[in-house]
């Protein structure tokens, strides 16, 4: 019989993985080892293998909930866009200022991501049935949700200059001022996440509206 997992199970995973994704950011994925993410953690490689079975199974599980994480932070900002009878551009203004303030906390996770995703496995588990996909599949089509989303709030909020032709390159144009802060902006430096959220949204006001 399996021992029952701890109370602290989820908890110690989440330190886990923080500890391992600034492992990635640090060293990269290929050359950070378990020992190095083991010693990270004050811990034996041994025990991470209590809560992870490989690298792959913690890369996994990082970007699992990461993308979990945005993904509910859209279908947030769309359920309070109702509750408050927000307007189309406030809702994309309001997605705008939820995902910088994620991304202040999950810098490093968010690299994971953007960087990372192409060495999880592509190769599908059979044991999760026919309709099953791979890890990096599955990830992949999480990723595509969130652009897929950003373009559905910019069309509502400016339906007069997003068209067929140019929805996606102007849709890749805002993830791309708000996706790549974490190479250059740090908390406590000259502008915060919340001020760079600021200058995004007069951005797109002064831009598209």
């Amino acid at each position: 019989m399996a021992r029952p997992k701890s109370a602290t199970h989820d908890i110690k995973r989440d330190a886990i993985l923080d500890i391992a994704a600034q492992c990635f950011a640090q060293s990269s994925y290929p050359a950070a080892s378990m020992n190095e993410i083991a010693a990270a953690c004050g811990t034996s490689k041994a025990r991470l293998y209590h809560y992870y079975e490989s690298k792959e199974a913690i890369l996994f599980d990082l970007l699992d909930r990461h993308t979990q994480r945005l993904l509910g932070l859209i279908a947030q900002t769309e359920a309070t866009a109702q509750r408050k009878n927000l307007d189309d551009r406030a809702a994309l203004h309001e997605l705008v200022r939820s995902f910088l303030q994620e991304y202040e906390t999950s810098a490093t996770r968010h690299a994971a991501l953007l960087n990372d995703t192409q060495f999880l496995s592509d190769v599908q588990d059979p044991a999760l049935g026919a309709n099953a996909v791979s890890p990096r599949e599955l990830i992949l089509n999480r990723q595509r949700d969130i652009v897929a989303a950003m373009t559905r709030f910019l069309k509502r909020a400016y339906p007069e200059h997003l068209t067929p032709a140019n929805q996606t390159a102007l849709t890749m144009m805002l993830l791309g001022m708000i996706n790549w802060t974490f190479t250059w902006l740090r908390p406590g430096g000259p502008i915060s996440y919340a001020a760079f959220a600021e200058e995004v949204i007069a951005m797109l006001e002064k831009g598209l509206g």
